[in-house]
């Protein structure tokens, strides 16, 4: 038997919304119209007291579904907090009166905002659930870590340090990665005027001394399944025995691969041993143990020696790297620093065309490379000729004109190339894929050349999503750390190209990010941006039509298909963005407390007015993450919006169902504005390609609209970010006026 609803409303009358508001006729409005048992106006509903009111009526009277009648949802959150009841928000400062001017003839129309608002709140707490766990949850307090370089060892440590056991997989037979074969480090610590120790040798023994980190090594993922809070993962053995554990958030730290220099035959890599990659003269300096370093093809003495940076980057050519890998110049740097250390009086020069030295020892470092008498010369190098010298010629880019020089080794610093597995969606989304509504060409989609890393027993695909160059799917601004796979999270330069510091903080953040997640898997709530979020997607069998659309449209992987090919939805994946819902043709999936409902009964309880009384009525769906906040903002720099609009915030453009868009159109609203996130390469949607799937689905929104014998400038999708404070609210009053020119709907009522 369903839960009987006893619904309370509650009006504010502080920060000036009694001044500008008739709060009777708001309180009318939610009892008669939005069929509100009770609702009560407080002076100030944040307040201690306020809330106490809200509190009361819940304990004492019953109430289920509330309705809160103050402040931008985005406002004020802590104060109500109510996860006992289904709760929604009517927008009455940010959205009304601090977009409308203070006049007596806005007073009008500035009211009808507020009532609309009031019956939009009040539709979508009748339609709303109180989110409830869905029983899936489990609470698995171990971090698995994968790679055991500095930015795993970093992870393994500070997830030790907080109280949580580690599993630490390491493919070598020894920790440490790449930086155990260096000589030095780049400097930390200022004055940054040398290179310094590196301390991989006692985090290496600090890790086989702590008892809260199991160290596997020789050892790769045979598989990894379940989810946040409940992951399995067999771990095979070079020796073939597997093992198996569980853990609640896994932290991929598998570093980089150095660029491949015989890709770059021009500067003689295949020709002569005393050319060298910045990888290879580590060893070389290493190996010396704190004699001169030695040439490799004879044991000479090195007494000059070259280094060509960008060497493989920075190029649009096919093979090379189109990317700088941000570090490298610095290591120059330091390993010319160790020629004026270890070879008395050698020649070094640093041949560039950009020089670079970003963090915290840039340009202090520099200064100290040529205080070391380190020459730093422009150049852009042609060709390595080897003989018994190499000979380098290059273009001295100050002088304007071609040159050489003879030296004794040869360094190439060559680019970082992330450790990745297999990306699961090139066939989809990666180069050569399918442009919108063409068929994959199966011969654009190269051969796999990696193994899988993570093995990941997801219908998507084995290992994680990448971004165009091959490293993790991670926006920097969006989700650090985050990546398509719920639970698991990227750090180190798989995610970026980074020097040790960074790697190291990356390990860090990654780290607190896959606590979080485990954490909150064991309560049954969402991973980032919808962090506590209870609610999870559900759907009706009965009507399901095994499109197979929302499995593949998710962003994460959440969906995978049962024996019957239905959909099967794990809530511990799902990000709770609603691209399912927004892609479901026959509407049958929702959550609780976000629905096809919960939406479009807002949309319809907007007083759509007579024609005759030329008020048109604009909906605006924006994006929760964004374009609602930069209405937010705009508000209260008292940027004004016109009155027509009524915005409707959604947690994602992907979860904007089609079904809303024409039932605004039959239902007699003159304009509609979408406000999503910037897709693309250079993407900002918190859900990864929710924006892109909308701006996909809408362009058949013409057809509807040629249907109808609508305009197309009826329905317009916008990109819009968190900082157009301006542009926001002007791509709705744009709206506005283009219906004063093209007139209002012809499906009024």
């Amino acid at each position: 038997m369903a839960e009987e609803k006893k619904m309370a409303g509650f009006v504010c009358t502080g920060c000036g919304i009694g001044e500008r508001l008739d709060a009777g006729q708001l309180e009318t409005t939610a009892t008669r119209d939005g069929k509100m048992n009770t609702c009560v106006q407080h002076e100030m509903l944040c307040s201690k007291e306020g809330v106490q009111v809200i509190r009361d009526t819940i304990d004492n009277d019953g109430a289920t579904h509330i309705m809160i009648a103050a402040c931008s949802r985005r406002a004020k959150v802590e104060a109500f907090h109510f996860p006992e009841v289904a709760m929604t928000r009517a927008n009455l400062r940010e959205g009304v009166i601090w977009v409308r001017p203070d006049t007596d003839e806005n007073k009008e129309t500035t009211q009808e905002m507020a009532d609309d608002y009031i019956r939009m709140a009040c539709a979508e707490a009748k339609f709303s659930t109180k989110p409830t766990k869905s029983g899936e949850q489990e609470l698995d307090k171990t971090i698995m870590v994968v790679g055991g370089g500095i930015t795993g060892m970093t992870a393994a440590m500070e997830a030790a340090a907080a109280g949580y056991p580690v599993h630490l997989v390491e493919k070598g037979g020894a920790l440490g990665g790449r930086i155990a074969e260096y000589y030095k480090v780049l400097p930390t610590r200022s004055p940054y005027a040398a290179p310094q120790e590196s301390s991989i040798a006692e985090m290496a023994a600090a890790i086989e001394a702590d008892d809260k980190i199991a160290v596997h090594l020789n050892s790769t993922l045979a598989q990894t399944s379940g989810a946040p809070g409940r992951f399995s993962v067999d771990v095979a053995t070079e020796s073939g025995s597997t093992s198996n554990f569980t853990c609640g958030a896994i932290v991929q730290a598998t570093g980089f691969t150095p660029y491949d220099a015989n890709k770059l035959p021009e500067f003689g890599y295949d020709k002569s041993a005393d050319v060298v990659t910045n990888h290879e003269l580590e060893a070389l300096a290493k190996a010396a143990n704190g004699g001169p370093i030695k040439r490799p093809s004879d044991g000479k003495e090195i007494t000059s020696v070259a280094f060509v940076q960008n060497a493989g980057q920075c190029s649009d050519e096919e093979g090379k790297l189109a990317y700088f890998s941000g570090v490298t110049d610095l290591v120059s740097i330091k390993q010319a620093m160790y020629f004026k250390e270890l070879n008395g009086d050698c020649d070094t020069t640093v041949l560039f065309n950009n020089l670079r030295t970003p963090g915290a020892a840039g340009e202090d470092f520099y200064r100290a490379g040529q205080e070391a008498m380190v020459l730093f010369s422009k150049g852009i190098v042609s060709e390595v000729v080897p003989g018994d010298s190499l000979t380098v010629k290059f273009k001295d880019l100050i002088l304007n004109e071609d040159t050489e020089m003879d030296c004794d080794l040869v360094v190439l610093a060559v680019g970082m190339e992330p450790n990745s597995g297999p990306d699961p969606y090139y066939a989809t989304e990666g180069e050569g894929a399918p442009e919108p509504g063409e068929e994959a060409n199966p011969n654009a989609v190269p051969e796999i050349s990696v193994d899988s890393i993570l093995n990941l027993d997801y219908r998507q695909g084995t290992d994680l999503p990448q971004l165009k160059y091959g490293f993790n799917d991670s926006h920097f601004i969006c989700f650090p750390y985050e990546t398509r796979r719920t639970g698991i999270y990227a750090a180190g330069p798989v995610r970026r190209p980074m020097d040790i510091q960074q790697a190291r903080d990356d390990a860090a953040g990654a780290t607190m990010k896959a606590i979080q997640a485990a954490e909150n898997a064991g309560k049954g709530m969402a991973a980032h941006p919808r962090a506590g979020d209870l609610s999870y997607p559900s759907f009706r069998k009965e009507g399901c039509t095994q499109c197979k659309r929302c499995t593949v449209e998710c962003p994460f992987g959440a969906i995978n298909e049962d024996e019957k090919r239905y959909p099967l939805f794990n809530e511990a994946r799902c990000r709770r963005c609603g691209t399912c819902m927004g892609a479901c043709p026959v509407r049958v999936i929702s959550f609780e407390n976000y629905s096809i409902d919960t939406v479009g009964q807002q949309i319809k309880n907007v007083e759509i007015p007579e024609e005759w009384d030329e008020k048109p009525r604009i909906l605006v769906l924006a994006c929760e993450n964004d374009a609602y906040p930069a209405l937010d903002q705009a508000a209260m720099n008292g940027v004004e919006i016109n009155p027509w609009a009524r915005v409707i915030p959604v947690r994602c453009l992907g979860s904007v169902s089609l079904s809303w868009i024409t039932d605004s159109l039959n239902n007699g609203y003159d304009g509609i504005v979408l406000m999503g996130c910037q897709r693309g390469e250079d993407y900002q949607c918190h859900f990864v390609r929710g924006s892109a799937m909308a701006n996909e689905r809408m362009s058949k929104v013409g057809d509807t609209l040629q249907t109808l014998n609508l305009e197309p400038e009826r329905v317009v999708v916008h990109e819009v970010a968190i900082t157009d404070i301006e542009r926001a609210p002007k791509l709705i009053n744009d709206m506005a006026e283009t219906v004063e020119k093209i007139g209002m709907s012809p499906f009024k009522f």
